[in-house]
């Protein structure tokens, strides 16, 4: 097929005469064309939708609803004592958890995601049908092509954009802020975020290093639109080094099939591998990194570690939270942690915390929180933000 710069060429047209002859001609030929893309607009704008949302740029994002969903089954220290070499001491000193939830009998991820994505809706007094985005923040969905469409159809979000954001312990903040970016620049009004991990899936329930830190759960925020001067988040840095990989994975396992002559030979179905963490390398980084991105956060909020009434850091160890917020300055009144009770429940530990904080009544419509995630990837990220 012929470009439109060859159809409108001169040669096409028989010319080879004066370039002025030829560009007024091109410039009516063109100027027709323009009328008749036009008036094909015109006939076709009484048949489409218009655009569901406008592209207003410059709109603030109120943090208004949240909720929280746990597995059923419990497992305490003594629990895993009875299957890999521990105990409830060893575990509680090295990492402050004393129990965890694991999903078990016909409970899934996606049922755990709804149901905080219910509870969250509800304290907002948002209808299923008036959100327009689920961001689902996920390492672990039931399905390979994505659990937010499935959380979608459970909630009845007919109207809804669903997708994943997989970025492990981190995704919660990436996806908050990723809320306020379509707010701010298109115009979305009601954004539901969700943290749900089953990492229980990928844990070497035989290796005590790592058996004992997981557990499941899910969270989830009502992220509304609001005046740009009720902004609710203040300020954010985002980061990720690759190069950190190696200190916490899950991999593919590789394919080792062989040709053997064969002109092609299916390779097998993948799986992953379990999770892989040096835990000495994963609390220098955190103990090092997270106070930097808060310290950042809080430089682009024109704030400092003073203005906060919150910490809440994602829950992966006590030793790690009480570091930061040692070298943060902040008193252990302020510091938000339920890590005892779930374990390191990846994508959901910052809204679960959050959620029953503010159901307790700790956190008050108005509080500062100073947030940050940080894990596989290694991707971590710290954002300021505002309740209410």
């Amino acid at each position: 097929m012929a470009s439109a710069s060859h159809l409108f060429s001169p040669s096409s047209m028989g010319m080879s005469g004066s370039g002025r002859c030829w560009g007024r001609r091109r410039n009516r030929l063109i100027g027709l064309r323009c009328s008749m893309l036009e008036e094909h607009s015109a006939v076709g704008s009484s048949s489409s939708p218009k655009p569901r949302f406008p592209r207003v740029v410059g709109k603030g994002s109120k943090l208004i609803g949240c909720g929280s969903a746990v597995p059923k089954l419990s497992i305490s220290n003594d629990d895993l004592a009875e299957i890999v070499e521990t105990s409830d001491e060893w575990i509680s000193v090295r990492t402050g958890i004393r129990k965890r939830r694991i999903l078990s009998g016909d409970e899934t991820l996606t049922d755990l995601a709804a149901e905080a994505a219910r509870k969250a809706l509800d304290m907002a007094k948002v209808e299923a049908l008036d959100v327009d985005l689920i961001l689902m923040c996920t390492s672990t969905p039931d399905d390979l092509f994505g659990t937010g469409p499935q959380v979608q159809r459970e909630l009845g979000c007919k109207h809804a954009l669903a997708f994943d954001i997989t970025a492990a312990c981190s995704g919660f903040v990436l996806g908050l802020v990723t809320a306020t970016r379509y707010i701010k620049g298109g115009g979305f009004q009601n954004v539901l975020v969700i943290g749900a991990d089953a990492l229980s899936r990928y844990v070497d329930w035989s290796d005590r290093g790592t058996c004992i830190l997981f557990g499941d759960a899910a969270g989830a925020m009502l992220v509304q639109a609001s005046q740009e001067d009720e902004d609710g988040l203040l300020g954010f840095d985002l980061r990720t080094d690759g190069q950190g990989h190696r200190h916490l994975h899950a991999t593919v396992k590789a394919d080792s099939s062989k040709q053997n002559g064969a002109a092609f030979v299916p390779p097998k179905p993948s799986s992953y591998s379990c999770i892989q963490m040096n835990g000495k390398e994963v609390f220098r980084f955190a103990v090092r990194c997270v106070p930097e991105v808060i310290e950042a956060a809080l430089s682009d909020a024109g704030l400092s570690s003073a203005d906060l009434n919150w910490l809440l850091l994602h829950q992966a160890n006590q030793r790690i939270i009480d570091a930061v917020a040692t070298r943060l300055q902040i008193q252990t009144g302020r510091v938000l942690s339920n890590l005892s009770n779930y374990g390191n429940t990846s994508a959901a530990s910052i809204p679960l915390a959050l959620d029953e904080a503010i159901r307790g009544g700790q956190v008050q419509q108005g509080d500062v929180i100073a947030t940050a995630g940080f894990g596989a990837g290694l991707t971590w990220g710290a954002a300021i933000v505002k309740w209410g």
